[in-house]
């Protein structure tokens, strides 16, 4: 899900460095201290949410918030690994085909009435009803749940998705294939329940407003000012209240790093994200943490263009970029340059224990001569001198600042001219979706705890694919790891390998740039607070201020 624009991290709604651990960490914390403090979290975000409807959201700000405001089968624990939620429990036939999860009878929404496993089945259909319109509907569940790619294509009645309400607290799940990563994928927003008759009275105003939002979650929305910010509070009647300590988090948009500073400095926000030329300024200070996230930036490249269609073009770009000047010059926060786009010390090898980018390193290089030479070669093919290649860049500081450094290494290639279209959030991800762009600097973190959830997107059609490409050798390639070699651990490894190779290094559909480092500012008394590989960035359930 988290489709990531650029400064979305570094003015994120909280951090990176935080405290680990499960059980007693979280509970044993509490102290008289805490207690009598004024639980209450300030903080800012780098854009609007552009929808609290689960079904329709497809960005990280989305994702922090549902994830804050709701409870899905299971939510990422303190050790970012899959603890109960709204699921008390699971058990998985033989053949691993069907799941059957055992729902908690004291979970209620926030208007008093019981979350039910009919409350699941609604959101599953939901989500893969082509009325509804969603992107990760599809995306998610085609090919894993039962039917669902018939009945996201209208070829079958969404009543024919495998899920079922078994009695009201038994939640039946049929799958198309062995999943191996099934449980961390029903923690993702779009596997989030809903209450029917709510949304069904709501209408298209649902999820707009916070009057128009349910939760079932720690926290429950009680503002939200279009373009300003929205505060969240403790959901007194959550099922795991007595675990929530903060009673209150108010978040400000502000797309502006140096005013995000400014804020953090006169104790008006309790964590800043830094840019580059804030981090050398802040480095010393006991309040400085970097951490490095499992989120990758790239450029994507359309193949709809002319100029792009030609595979010289895209390795060209990929070579002109010098990606460690920009890590340590522009970026400056942690981040690291990257020749793939799994990202480092997220998935091992399951025999060998080697790293996935450490089995692929070297995909890639900066080597502006053969970049020269490829960008010939390539205008030579097309019959032209110069051309214009428009790039898709976002409206904030950060974004624009690495939209020029990436402007000036491309047109180094002779004869382009790079031309840079500012928008604003909503209007990228809308853009994108239409692809309407050229070239855009995109970055994706994982939907689930596997390296799929950065390669299958690119397959023939993919709802997330919006480059044009098309190869029978990478669907193939795909659909092995994803089929027949779902439960051999070590051989669908080496295909999703093997798979990343084919993408970047021999069809050269994206340039990699960068795994993201978060360098930020943040408090002393803000205390456990986790951060998560996917889904909600940040885990605040456990989190409590002690001054």
């Amino acid at each position: 899900m988290k489709k990531i624009v650029l400064s979305l991290v570094l003015l994120s709604t909280a951090f990176l460095a935080a405290c680990y651990g499960g059980g007693s960490d979280s509970s044993d914390a509490k102290s008289a201290s805490s207690d009598e403090m004024k639980q209450e979290l300030n903080l800012v975000a780098g854009a609007e949410i552009p929808s609290l409807d689960s079904s329709l959201g497809i960005d990280e700000i989305a994702s922090q918030w549902l994830g804050s405001t709701k409870d899905g089968l299971y939510r990422l624990g303190p050790d970012s690994t899959p603890e109960p939620g709204i699921a008390k429990s699971h058990e998985i036939s033989e053949d691993g085909l069907n799941w059957t999860f055992e729902l908690r009878e004291d979970a209620v929404w926030s208007n008093g009435e019981p979350v039910t496993a009919h409350d699941f089945v609604f959101a599953w259909q939901r989500a893969v009803d082509p009325d509804t319109g969603s992107e990760y509907g599809p995306y998610m569940m085609n090919g894993v749940i039962k039917n669902a790619k018939e009945v996201s294509e209208g070829e079958m009645e969404v009543d024919a998705l495998g899920v079922k309400a078994v009695d009201d607290y038994t939640f039946a799940v049929t799958l198309a294939k062995p999943v191996p990563y099934f449980e961390s994928m029903v923690a993702f927003p779009t596997f989030l329940p809903m209450n029917e008759a709510f949304v069904t009275e709501q209408g298209d105003q649902y999820a707009m407003e916070a009057e128009n939002i349910l939760s079932n979650g720690p926290f429950k929305m009680t503002e939200w000012n279009q373009g300003e910010g929205w505060t969240v509070v403790k959901n007194e009647d959550y099922w795991d209240a007595d675990e929530v300590q903060l009673e209150q988090i108010n978040v400000k948009v502000v797309k502006d790093t140096a005013a995000g500073v400014n804020l953090y400095q006169t104790d008006a926000i309790d964590q800043v994200g830094l840019t580059s030329e804030f981090v050398d300024q802040y480095r010393t200070s006991d309040e400085f943490n970097i951490e490095k996230a499992p989120v990758t930036f790239f450029l994507k490249m359309n193949q709809e263009n002319e100029v792009l269609q030609n595979k010289k073009a895209r390795q060209a770009i990929q070579y002109i970029i010098d990606r460690e000047s920009m890590v340590d010059v522009i970026l400056n926060d942690g981040s690291e340059a990257v020749d793939g786009i799994v990202p480092s010390d997220f998935v091992s090898h399951p025999e060998s224990g080697e790293d996935f980018r450490d089995l692929n390193d070297g995909l890639i290089e900066y080597n502006p001569e053969k970049a020269q030479q490829l960008w010939t070669e390539a205008k030579q093919e097309l019959g032209i001198e110069s051309t214009e290649l428009r790039f898709l860049g976002g409206d904030t500081e950060v974004s624009k600042n690495m939209d020029a450094y990436l402007k000036d290494q491309l047109e180094k290639l002779e004869g382009l001219t790079v031309k840079i279209e500012s928008v604003p959030f909503k209007v990228r991800l809308q853009r994108d979706k239409n692809m309407n762009y050229d070239l855009q600097n995109f970055g994706w973190g994982p939907d689930y705890l596997d390296a799929y959830s950065f390669l299958n997107m690119w397959m023939t059609d993919g709802g997330n694919n919006k480059t044009g490409y098309s190869s029978e050798t990478y669907d193939s390639l795909i659909n092995q790891a994803s089929g027949e070699l779902a439960l051999k651990p070590a051989e669908r490894f080496d295909t999703l390998v093997e798979a990343e190779r084919l993408l970047i290094e021999e069809d050269a559909v994206l340039a990699p740039l960068y795994q993201d480092g978060v360098a930020q500012m943040r408090k002393s008394y803000l205390k456990n607070v986790t951060s998560n590989p996917m889904g909600a960035e940040y885990t605040y359930k456990y989190a409590y201020i002690e001054k």
